[in-house]
């Protein structure tokens, strides 16, 4: 049974609200606590040595009132009714900084092709907060492409959940926050595909092919296939166990059981009927589910584990509005103003207190899994060990050369 079917407050919601990405599930049988922690050993992996960058950065902050964001589809609160981002229209009433937000990063990999050689270059990428995956933001951050956080201007950042304040990627925190955390596991059309799909292998069956979508994050994609074959991806997994999995998915590819690899907007063919299964993130999938009230939408977790990650903020190292873009992720790190975004988004909530603040927001969400996970529900993925900078390299082109690219 899906997870999105199981809980009578989660009906609840799907009859009631949108919502974004759902709930984390933790490595092993570690608990909520060593589960958060796992979201911070994302990969570090450097794809070259090239000397850091070292712009003269002047902060405008000060004289001109305008931050800047990029940010993944549906991953803020948004009001159908005004076309607008409620919390973000508060964050500019309350500071008088004009914010433009845009949903730009639709893949890590893309939206790091498009930007890395103005970051290579010291050059502001019209961009004062990007919200990259740890593995990105660990590279990032290894090559000076983003810039020290003042934590006095973000006195909130002590709200983060006390096991994400000091990750490896990222030692103290000195470069970014925690966005929200989730998984990857299996999407489809319950009504089109006419069973429950509980395995990986279930993608794979005859009359699905050409029906499926798969996400080109190589992590989730190859990560789902290494569990699939039994691969502790957290632990020591080979090159050899890399490549099994990547001859699955070059299978799959060259048979046409897999229609296309897609970033987020492989939603658009689970919506539009040209897909009905695939490797999905589980908030994309419940996204559908409450915006189109259809409960044939399902996400299931394969009976071998799903992945597990987290976005991050970081500002640019040429944002010439760092001080404003500072202010931002104040705002956001406070309690109530984190669990009216979790009660859109329904991600795992990094901020101390929000589930106290969603009391007055949603009282039916305060013990949600899909927002404040239980222990059981912490149990089911795992998080993709960091790759070294070879291994990064490697992979990443031997990934690309399967899917196409």
């Amino acid at each position: 049974m899906s997870p999105l079917d199981q809980d009578p407050r989660l009906q609840q919601l799907v009859r009631a609200q949108l919502s974004r990405r759902t709930m984390l599930r933790g490595v092993g049988g570690a608990g909520v606590a060593a589960a958060l922690a796992a979201c911070g050993t994302g990969d570090t992996g450097d794809t070259g040595t090239a000397a850091k960058p070292k712009p003269t950065v002047k902060d405008k902050s000060s004289a001109d009132k305008k931050v800047r964001w990029a940010n993944w589809p549906a991953y803020l609160d948004y009001d159908e009714e005004t076309k607008n981002y409620p919390t973000l229209e508060k964050f500019q009433e309350e500071t008088g900084i004009e914010a433009t937000y845009a949903e730009d990063i639709d893949d890590n990999d893309t939206y790091y092709g498009k930007v890395q050689g103005q970051l290579k270059n010291g050059q502001d990428i019209g961009k004062d907060v990007i919200t990259l995956t740890d593995w990105m933001a660990g590279r990032l951050i290894r090559q000076g492409y983003v810039q020290k956080l003042d934590k006095a201007n973000i006195p909130n950042a002590a709200n983060l959940t006390p096991k994400l304040q000091d990750v490896g990627f990222d030692p103290g925190r000195e470069h970014s926050l925690t966005w929200q955390s989730g998984y990857a596991g299996i999407g489809y059309r319950k009504d089109k595909v006419g069973r429950e799909l509980r395995t990986l292998e279930d993608l794979w069956a005859p009359d699905l092919k050409g029906k499926i979508v798969v996400l080109s994050e190589m992590r989730d994609t190859v990560g789902l296939i290494l569990m699939s074959q039994g691969v502790d991806i957290s632990g020591d997994f080979s090159e050899d166990d890399f490549s099994k999995a990547l001859d699955v998915l070059q299978k799959q590819v060259d048979s046409g059981q897999i229609r296309q690899v897609k970033g987020n907007s492989y939603l658009e063919d689970l919506r539009s009927g040209n897909a009905i299964a695939a490797i999905a993130w589980s908030g994309d999938i419940l996204l559908a589910r409450f915006e189109e009230e259809d409960p044939n939408y399902t996400f299931a977790l394969p009976e071998s584990g799903g992945t597990l990650w987290s976005d991050n903020l970081m500002v640019p190292i040429a944002s010439p509005y760092k001080a404003n873009a500072e202010k931002l992720m104040d705002f956001y790190y406070r309690p109530d103003i984190a669990a009216e975004v979790a009660a859109y988004v329904n991600y795992i909530c990094p901020v101390d207190g929000a589930q106290e603040e969603m009391e007055k927001i949603d009282p039916s969400l305060v013990d949600s899994p899909l927002i404040f996970p239980t222990e059981e529900d912490l149990a089911k993925v795992q998080v993709v060990r960091s790759l070294t900078p070879d291994e990064e390299t490697k992979f990443s082109e031997e990934f690309q050369k399967v899917i196409g690219n």
